[in-house]
């Protein structure tokens, strides 16, 4: 039976494709039980822009795959910004903030983009100007209608081929609020199974209300059982293949396997865990609709409560209850000594 929490991002169908590239989208309509949250795969090729365009809902948080893009932005109160962003960085766009992407590589960009909506919606630069009159536009540059003659109002394409040379600026790599080297971070997280770099408020003060975990783990580790008891969860996987187990409120557990290109998504309070399937590790992006998100885990658990009551709530003897390691914080990544899909 298909899973309710997991669904293949790459191989859906774009909702916009040309030789320039394409755009594919995991919504509620592909997965109804997204919620708060939903992401996007972009694909430029060489010399393609994507068209200027601002979010009517939602923040986003885009995370590039492969290769070099330049974004610009014109946000509230007429801020500009204009960067750089290279593979394994981020960028934050705010809600309204009309902005634009463009390759600047000679090879494909691959952009990963969450949005703050589970079913986003957004205007294009193209549309809402063929929305006004010539007349219109021409009070709004101080020019007569008749310079707006030549332009034509087709629907927008999404993707477009640059016109010009492709070149930036020295002002264009430089530091800027909203970017951030999320891989050059030294992992906040770190043991010899995995790793976490952390893109949250903590470390990047642009986010308000949502935040991204590049999780690595190896063959030898795991990510606990956990839940989180404000966040939901959604995961693109980035490399590698995992077993994700969730429990819903009914009681019924998903069991499912997670190859690249899949996206999955945990709701608030939901527990889950997830444990690497062969010998190369995985590498998740996990995005979260909080901007300081927090779990509670099953370790930290076993440690808040007695062992009288720990045995009550069990159904065993105090004597036959396992010797829990005393854990006042969940460490997120811990070792795997027993393997197998019961053990782990």
């Amino acid at each position: 039976m298909p899973s309710p929490h997991w669904v293949s991002l790459t191989q859906s169908a774009p909702t916009f494709q040309n030789d320039l590239g394409s755009v594919q989208i995991v919504d509620d309509r592909a997965l109804p039980i997204l919620s708060r949250l939903s992401v996007k795969r972009v694909v430029l090729a060489q010399r393609a822009i994507r068209e200027p365009q601002w979010n009517v809902d939602a923040n986003q948080l885009a995370y590039v795959v492969r290769g070099q893009v330049l974004v610009s932005m014109l946000g509230d109160g007429n801020e500009f910004s204009s960067f750089v962003v290279d593979e394994g960085q981020m960028y934050h766009v705010e809600s309204g903030s009309v902005y634009h992407i463009e390759n600047l590589g000679d090879a494909e960009a691959e952009i990963i983009i969450v949005l703050r909506s589970e079913r986003p919606q957004h205007f294009s630069l193209r549309d809402s100007l063929s929305a006004m009159t010539n007349a219109v536009l021409g009070n709004t540059y101080d020019l007569p209608s008749s310079a707006f003659d030549a332009f034509s109002r087709p629907e927008a394409a999404e993707i477009l081929e640059r016109r010009g040379p492709i070149s930036a600026n020295p002002t264009q790599r430089l530091p800027n609020a909203h970017l951030f080297d999320v891989e050059a971070q030294h992992a906040p997280l770190s043991y010899a199974y995995g790793s976490a770099h952390l893109a949250r408020r903590q470390y990047w003060a642009a986010l308000d209300d949502i935040s991204m975990y590049s999780l690595r783990i190896k063959d030898n580790g795991m990510r606990d059982a956990h839940w989180h008891p404000v966040t939901a969860e959604m995961g693109y996987v980035a490399q590698g293949r995992a077993r994700m187990r969730v429990l819903d409120p009914d009681n019924t557990l998903d069991e499912y396997e997670l190859g690249p290109g899949d996206v999955y998504f945990v709701p608030r309070a939901f527990p889950h865990h997830i444990e690497v399937l062969g010998d190369e590790g995985f590498h998740f992006l996990i995005f979260f609709d909080q901007a300081m998100p927090g779990d509670v885990g099953y370790r930290a658990t076993a440690t808040a409560f007695s062992r009288e009551v720990l045995a009550s709530t069990y159904g065993v003897s105090e004597s036959d209850l396992p010797q829990f390691p005393f854990t006042p914080a969940d460490p997120l990544i811990v070792g795997r000594l027993n393997r197998g899909v019961n053990g782990g």
